[in-house]
């Protein structure tokens, strides 16, 4: 192991437990040991427990599960009803401990404000009676209980009801208890979520989100009362040496409802700002908290808390470390965090412990591989969220994600077999065929990998001289580095399996091949606008790859994903983009993730980047195009270029058949995750 890391392999105290090194496996949505996200109701999570024995296998020190709601969110039992599911914890602790890893189970008072609610769930919770009819199964009223009444941060046309008093005694009395059922079951320590990323417990300690008049509102002091008294409670039943995490937000990163702070932005702070974050941190370890487990950000300033790739690595390190300043109890950081950088900061003091999350979804032996000098074979996330967590949202709509999909969190877009093991499973094949992949990108490359694996013997035919596809172009960008890093991973793995590549050569006629199978990966083509001067128009592939240059005024036709990112790029590098978009808002694709497409939104809002909704491009002539919005209305705007990005259509070269399957945007036109699954279920058959 490089001696640069070797801070993060010392040993530190959290209270009276010893952690053999400095990496804590964050919780994420999706890992409860709890299947707390399913219509059955809370159970032990026997998937969610192979993907932590497997990553305590691979040498982390401390794993905090996914939240574990208190109270059922289907059917709503309280989870220390459930003897029976602690039952079976207390087997898991006893093999999660001859790994040498220690486990705390997070608590969750709940989301409030926060609370996801999809497009299939808000019209029922709308209307009284149908509110009524399914509350035995679900209660909508209970979860989006907040503070004080205020719109959803998801569907904000619906106000969420103000928590009672009596509700707050309920939580609290429910973390004692659970939190003791937890001990009993030899569970290493409880965290409480969260005076952290807007969920309940900060709505209260936050001003902008609570109005309350009684003993939970108003004062500092009462704000955070509920946090200091679920801490007290814990103690009280579990013994003051029974040690306690709080999820935290150092500060809000909040300029208003439904907005954020950019990076490095002066701003007016509306949530927490560090002189109050400086006070609160030391009352919440007064009150007993042992660790403080931080980051950044509300739902409101989601991208601090799940940083994209757009947000610069180690957003939250300088924050982190200022607010341990004021504090004796130790402190973690997250958020994009670089393993060098991380303990290069364990060692001069400014944290304790590195925070990672979902690099543990996409590689669960990257530690092992850290340790054993392979930082190459480190599969790189990418910071899509496409398969973590794609709760999307936009203008009007809530939650737009499949609400089945939503359940599914914690999968991984470039790891299918995450939290999907019966499902993604590498057998070997029954007979040894001769399969050929037509295709050289991420889906081509993916389906090789796996048949190779299988058994079978493949070769990827890919018309370019080199691997990649048109991810190359995706990852050309300067904020897409681990994109680049991925397409490099690849690379490697294919020369490491030892599967042929015949370079610049087209394929025509599947059958000449005279393989057995036939996959064909060969992607999609750029849909063409059929107006007036369309030919003066640079595809966005083309800019993506340097091919055709562009001025200093750029139009972008098509707001999607692809337009976005290259406004985005555009202006990083001192153009003026205007970006035109026949939907109402940016990015309204469902399972693009909210932390992701609300960065976007926000930076253009607040660098003024010109952006016309709801309409579409009538010309574009030599030095201006023509738009023309909802009521009719034409609008000349100057530009030196024009780059549209405005869709794919899927472009195969063979059809399908007995023998010859489609894959990735040649089948139909998706993201990395439909690509990399789809070959997977392509390829497991075979």
């Amino acid at each position: 192991m490089d001696s640069k890391y070797e801070a993060l392999f010392t040993p530190w105290k959290i209270g009276n437990c010893e952690i053999k090194n400095r990496i804590v496996m964050c919780p994420m949505g999706g890992t409860s040991l709890f299947g707390w996200f399913e219509l059955g109701g809370c159970h032990f999570d026997k998937e969610a427990a192979k993907l932590f024995i497997e990553r305590a296998n691979n040498n982390v020190g401390l794993i905090i599960p996914g939240i574990a709601p208190l109270r059922d969110t289907f059917w709503g039992k309280w989870l220390w009803q459930n003897p029976k599911m602690f039952e079976e914890l207390k087997e898991f602790m006893d093999e999660i401990h001859k790994t040498g890893a220690k486990l705390f189970v997070q608590l969750t008072a709940g989301m409030g404000r926060s609370w996801a609610i999809t497009e299939l769930v808000a019209p029922l919770h709308k209307n009284k009676f149908t509110r009524a009819l399914i509350k035995p199964i679900l209660d909508t009223s209970h979860e989006l209980a907040s503070p004080s009444p205020q719109p959803s941060r998801w569907a904000h046309d619906i106000i969420c009801p103000e928590m009672t008093v009596e509700q707050i005694h309920e939580i609290i009395e429910a973390f004692a208890k659970t939190a003791k059922l937890c001990r009993d079951a030899g569970v290493d320590g409880v965290e409480v979520h969260a005076v952290h990323e807007g969920y309940l417990l900060d709505q209260f300690a936050i001003e902008f989100f609570n109005k309350r008049t009684d003993e939970y509102g108003g004062s500092f002091e009462n704000r955070y009362r509920f946090a200091t008294e679920v801490v007290k409670a814990i103690k009280k039943a579990c013994g003051d040496d029974y040690p306690v995490s709080l999820r935290y937000s150092v500060e809000s990163k909040m300029k208003g409802f439904c907005e954020g702070a950019m990076p490095g932005e002066d701003y007016k702070e509306v949530g927490r700002d560090m002189a109050e974050s400086e006070k609160a941190a030391k009352y919440l370890q007064d009150a007993g908290y042992d660790m403080l487990n931080a980051d950044n950000g509300t739902y409101d300033s989601w991208y601090w808390a799940h940083p994209p790739m757009y947000m610069p690595e180690n957003c939250n390190l300088d924050d982190v470390a200022h607010i341990k300043e004021f504090v004796d109890i130790p402190v973690v950081c997250a958020g994009r965090m670089d393993a060098g950088v991380a303990a290069e900061a364990v060692a001069q003091g400014k944290i304790d412990g590195v925070g990672v999350a979902r690099q543990f979804l996409v590689d669960p032996e990257w530690i092992t591989k850290l340790i054993e000098d392979r930082l190459e074979d480190i599969k790189p996330c990418i910071c899509c969220h496409s398969g973590c967590f794609n709760f999307s949202s936009s203008k009007g709509h809530a939650n737009t994600q499949d609400l089945f999909d939503t359940m599914g969190l914690a999968r991984c877009a470039l790891n299918p077999q995450t939290m999907q093991s019966k499902k993604y499973k590498i057998t070997r094949a029954k007979k040894q065929k001769n399969i050929a992949v037509i295709g050289g990108g991420i889906g081509g490359m993916e389906a090789a990998l796996v048949l190779k694996k299988r058994g079978h013997k493949v070769t990827i035919y890919e018309k370019t001289d080199t691997l990649g596809g048109v991810f190359i172009a995706a990852a050309a960008p300067s904020f897409k580095e681990k994109d680049r890093d991925l397409i490099a991973w690849y690379r490697r793995e294919i020369a490491k399996n030892n599967i042929p590549v015949k370079f610049n050569t087209e394929v025509n006629n599947v059958e000449a091949l005279g393989a057995d199978e036939v996959i064909v990966a060969t992607g999609s083509k750029a849909n063409v606008l059929r107006i007036p001067g369309a030919e003066r128009g640079i595809q966005a592939v083309d800019y993506l790859l340097g091919e055709k240059e562009v001025g200093e005024n750029v139009v972008i036709i098509g707001g999607g994903l692809t337009g976005c990112e290259i406004a985005y790029d555009l202006y990083l590098k001192g153009k003026k983009p205007v970006i035109i978009e026949m939907q109402d808002d940016l990015i309204t694709t469902p399972g693009v993730a909210l932390a992701n497409t609300s960065f976007l939104r926000d930076f253009f809002k607040t660098n003024k980047v010109p952006v016309y909704l709801e309409t579409k491009t009538s010309e574009i002539k030599e030095a201006s195009v023509i738009v023309t919005d909802k009521d009719g209305k034409n609008t000349e705007i100057p530009c030196d270029s024009v780059v549209m990005s405005v869709g794919y259509k899927p472009a195969p070269v063979a059809a399908k058949s007995k023998n010859v399957h489609i894959v990735g945007d040649a089948s139909a036109v998706g993201n990395l995750r439909t690509v990399i699954w789809q070959a997977w279920d392509v390829a497991m058959k075979l």
